[in-house]
């Protein structure tokens, strides 16, 4: 049975809480009970809503049916307030039988409703001693019990009533709330939220009015009369009435600009004064409560701001994208140092990045500092320079603190820095203002995970975060970690009661529709990039749009300058304006990268542009992606089969991939871009570059093990080759990913691929794919135990690879050859085999084939106990393993070299050997490597005597084999099972397995000599 609250189940233990400020929820902890249908909802809100007063079962009966209730509505209000009494925890303490009805008996904190009557308790008695800040948290906390209207908008008649009482005391807190903040010097920062909230409630005049003073109040005075015609077209239309007389004196006080509708000079100020009587003018904007993160950062602005010396004033500058804080951080950082700085605070918006506003002149700027210092305009000069005298004579001998916001000009900054040696400029920037002498910069990037989680922690509440802990983590990686993302995403939830943190990613993650997710009220991630992107001229718009084309991890100049179509160093000059405006990071070195968010916007502008400009671009980054890896991969794997692109070079310049070590370090490097470039060509229809840049790459990635990646890029290409019709292109890519299901196991494929391939390269002519296809099917006939058909196979591939001079397949044959001799018992066929393979790859430099063709030379050596030769092959083997090579076939070196050496009497050596191996057999190794170490390691132990390990690695071996259908591995893996079992006395554990293991020898016509031995 289930243990559901419907049900009978386990009843939860712990204190009960009620939500009604929204749909009806209870806790028990953080488990919520189900309650049953609407009518126990209905009856439990009633009494919720009037808690601790008596509900005749009357009234009860009103507030569970919308309509006419039935005949039995009394005996159904009775069931069912004894339904909920079962269901809650302690369900007849919380809802008592008083009289003719019912009383819902819960304590404040249980409730909250009662919560929130608390809250606006507090703030009043906030207000009363004058105490602003906490009557804003107060506000703020019971505002933000709400989650929606009372029962979801479901509630009865009788319920609604009470439900809008509740409705119009909290519309209340939020106007005086707003009154707060107004009064506390915020403004802009208020548009956006009071927009939103009169677009609920259009008639509502206490709203509209502390709108237009917001918009007022940030300059915006055309906006501000224009929604007192809104609202009075609104009432004379739908009532038949003007704007009341507050509305009204409010309007005609902003058409006059009144001195008396002025921002109050201090946040701790509840109503404006006039300037002269203010000796220590405050205009810093409001300090948001929930700043969070950027610790370290103001810790250096005060560190840096609390030294003292030096002759003049001193500047601290903040540059950043769009969106990154600066101003919070600055803000911040002011009311830290307020009381170093007594003569003052100022605050003045440059508006270098305002969207459809001119920035603020260094005239304008005086004119507005020498007013709030009191100067009367009859003796504020017209000029610039009369200005810049005043202001320094008004600032002789004073310690001020001046925060510049949002500048994108020195010449404009100059002249509004203080001489006085005990002054201090807070500025912010967008770009770097690189000849602003004697400025300490500190640059702003996005925020770490961790920031960003507490950031959300601030605004949505520890119990909301520590519910949703993925949700959230993922939330602040669609945000970019970017402050303003960040808080538009929670201020989002935060209004929307019934989003759960899981719902808003859902809906992040549709990248197209990103960025209108990150937009509330006037606050928009878009449009503050949008910002920034306008600042730039037409060449750089251009080649910001184009540059962010590129797929993604990571772009370097060379790329730059293929996308630009220019020469590197071009690409290299564009990426480094780029960076100076914070449109993209430069995580290391000569590399750069965009952030997501900025990507998306950018991806956005292409829409107006024509699309010929952009195929163009892709096309020569593909091109110039295609030419660099085949000129890598003729450094790395000599001697590969060249084919027909039918895509010329590239023909601009290239990154430097001449030597075996250049062309390491620059595939490593652009790994992960590589992949995102196939995926691009896919997208936009390039099948040729994808099926070719693919080929490419894989050869990287086989060498390194890389199997999943290996498998999906092989598929890709595959794909592609057929949606392009190319036959000779998708046998190629066929065959490739016939390696990768041998790689990974999935032989019924790897069979069925490799005989479509030799097919259509039969009927093509193309003998090169031909014989790939030949040996890669006598590997798989070959792990399948089909030893004579594996040999055909393998014969005629290599004999073909002979003819057509193709020696780096001919030797990557004969280490399969090597191999199925191996496994087949015919050790000198093997070594034979082995030692051409080894010739090979010592002819081509080929290290990665050389490497495997010694370690079957070993294996065939021991085969016939030559160890001391087995042991030379080995050790050269060992010279060649390093932290490039694929981890699989370096742990089976140490494999055989732990067993050669215990053969040679080094067991200390050749018990250092197994544990070196066994340290490299990882979740990413080939499962068909993988068992082929355990069943040797597995050998080694059981010789040092230590049979459980053994055993333990031979059954590893064996499942692994046996699912694979490995037969010859699963043989020696059933062999190694019995006696390791002998050993152990497990006589009849021991008699199965071998008797298996025969029966798979015979079946695959090994001699019983070559494996009892």
């Amino acid at each position: 049975m289930g243990h559901d609250n419907e049900g009978m189940g386990a009843i939860p233990h712990g204190k009960l809480r009620f939500n009604v400020l929204g749909p009806l929820e209870v806790w028990v902890g953080t488990e919520r009970l189900r309650l049953g249908g609407l009518i126990q909802e209905r009856i439990l809100v009633a009494l919720l809503l009037e808690s601790d007063t008596m509900l005749p079962v009357a009234r009860l009966v009103e507030a569970a049916w919308a309509e006419a209730p039935p005949a039995t509505a009394t005996h159904q209000v009775r069931k069912a307030v004894a339904d909920l009494r079962r269901r809650l925890v302690g369900g007849g303490e919380i809802l008592v039988t008083d009289g003719p009805g019912y009383r819902a008996a819960v304590s404040p904190d249980q409730l909250d409703l009662g919560m929130f009557h608390a809250l606006l308790a507090r703030g009043r008695d906030a207000a009363a001693v004058g105490n602003t800040t906490e009557v804003a948290r107060a506000l703020g906390e019971a505002l933000a019990l709400w989650r929606g209207p009372v029962l979801g908008g479901s509630a009865s008649p009788t319920i609604e009533a009470t439900a809008a009482a509740l409705e119009e005391r909290r519309l209340r807190a939020v106007e005086q709330l707003f009154d707060v903040r107004l009064d506390r010097g915020e403004a802009a920062e208020l548009v956006g939220d009071l927009r939103e909230i009169v677009a609920q409630y259009p008639l509502r005049e206490a709203l509209r009015g502390q709108l237009m003073l917001a918009l007022h109040r940030s300059e915006r005075q055309a906006e501000a009369l224009a929604e007192y015609s809104k609202v009075r077209e609104l009432l004379v239309e739908g009532l038949g009435i003007d704007p009341g007389p507050s509305l009204t004196k409010l309007y005609e006080d902003i058409l006059r600009e009144s001195p008396e509708l002025a921002a109050p000079w201090s946040p701790r100020s509840t109503s404006a004064q006039p300037l002269s009587a203010v000796d220590s003018p405050c205009t810093l904007p409001y300090d948001i409560s929930d700043f969070s993160g950027r610790e370290h950062q103001l810790d250096e602005i005060l560190d840096r701001a609390r030294q003292v010396g030096g002759a003049g004033t001193q500047i601290i500058a903040i540059d950043g994208m769009g969106g990154s804080g600066k101003t919070s951080l600055a803000v911040r950082a002011a009311h830290r140092l307020a009381d170093s700085f007594p003569d003052g605070q100022l605050y003045i918006n440059l508006r270098g990045y305002a969207p459809g506003q001119q920035p603020t002149s260094s005239v304008s700027a005086l004119g507005t500092l020498l007013r709030v210092l009191g100067l009367p305009d009859d003796r504020i000069p017209e000029d610039l320079a009369g200005r810049t005298a005043q202001w320094r004579t008004a600032l002789a001998g004073k310690r001020l603190l001046v925060l510049l916001d949002n500048a994108s000009d020195t010449t404009d900054v100059r002249s509004l820095l203080p001489t006085e040696p005990g002054c201090l400029v807070l500025l912010t920037t967008r770009a770097r203002l690189i000849d602003l002498d004697g400025a300490h910069w500190l640059s702003l990037g996005v925020m770490t995970p961790e920031e960003s989680l507490t950031l959300i922690r601030e605004t949505l509440g520890e119990r909301r975060v520590t519910a949703e802990s993925a949700a959230a983590a993922e939330l602040a990686r669609l945000c970019d970690y970017l402050p303003l993302a960040l808080r538009i995403a929670t201020a989002r939830l935060g209004k929307r009661f019934r989003w759960t943190l899981q719902y808003m990613v859902d809906r992040l993650q549709d990248e197209t529709r990103r960025l209108e997710e990150l937009s509330t009220g006037e606050r928009s991630v878009a449009a503050t990039l949008r910002l920034s992107y306008q600042a730039l001229d037409k060449k750089n718009r251009v080649a910001f749009r184009t540059l962010a084309l590129h797929p993604g991890g990571g772009i370097d100049v060379y790329a730059a300058g293929a996308l630009l179509g220019t020469p590197p160093h071009h690409g290299e000059e564009a990426l480094e304006l780029l960076l100076d405006v914070h449109l993209v990071e430069q995580p290391e070195i000569g590399r750069y990268a965009f952030h997501d968010l900025v990507s998306s916007f950018a991806r956005g502008l292409h829409g107006s542009d024509p699309a010929s400009t952009d195929e163009a671009a892709v096309e020569r980054l593909l091109s110039h992606y295609l030419t660099v890896t085949e000129a890598a991969c003729d450094v790395l794997f000599p001697g590969r089969r060249s084919i027909s692109t039918g895509i010329g070079d590239s023909p601009f310049e290239l990154p430097a991939v001449k030597t075996a070590e250049q062309a390491q370090m620059w595939f490593a490097r652009e790994q992960n871009t590589l992949l995102s470039a196939v995926a691009l060509a896919v997208r936009r229809g390039y099948d040729r570059h994808a099926v070719c840049l693919a080929r490419n790459v894989i050869f990287y990635l086989n060498a390194h093990g890389l199997l999943d990646e290996f498998e999906k890029l092989a598929r890709t290409a595959v794909t592609a080759a057929r949606r392009l019709g190319d036959d000779a292109l998708l046998g190629v890519s066929l065959a490739n990913l016939g390696v990768a299901c041998w790689e990974l196991g999935d032989f019924a494929e790897g069979v069925d691929v490799a005989q479509e391939a030799r097919s259509l390269a039969e009927r093509l002519g193309d003998r090169g794919t031909e014989a790939h296809s030949d040996s890669t099917l006598g590997l798989y006939k070959s792990l399948l135990g089909e030893f004579p058909e594996a040999l055909a196979h393998l014969e005629r591939a290599i004999a073909q690879e002979r003819q057509m001079g193709l020696f780096r397949a001919e030797s990557e044959s004969l280490t399969i050859l090597s191999t199925l001799y191996e496994q087949w018992g015919r050790h000198e066929e093997a070594a034979n085999a082995a030692r051409r393979a080894v010739a090979l790859s010592q002819q081509l430099d080929q290290h990665e084939n050389k490497l495997v063709a010694l370690i079957d030379l070993g294996l065939a050596y021991v085969g016939l106990g030559r160890y001391t030769d087995a042991d030379a092959a080995l050790t050269q083997a060992r010279d060649l393993c390093d932290d490039t090579r694929e981890a699989g076939i370096v742990s089976l070196a140490l494999a055989l070299s732990a067993e050669v050496a215990y053969r040679l009497g080094e067991q200390e050596q050749s018990a250092d050997y197994v544990e070196a191996s066994l340290d490299r057999i990882t979740s990413s190794v080939s499962l068909l490597r993988s068992v082929k170490v355990k069943n040797v390691i597995g050998r080694v132990l059981h010789k040092h005597g230590d049979h459980r390990r053994a055993l333990d690695l031979h059954r590893q071996a064996h499942e692994l084999a046996a699912r694979l259908r490995y037969r010859p591995e699963e043989a020696y893996s059933r062999l190694g099972i019995a006696r390791a079992a002998e050993a152990l006395h497990d006589a009849v554990t021991a008699a199965e397995h071998r008797a298996a293991c025969e029966e798979l020898f015979a079946s695959m016509n090994v001699p019983e000599g070559r494996w009892r031995s």
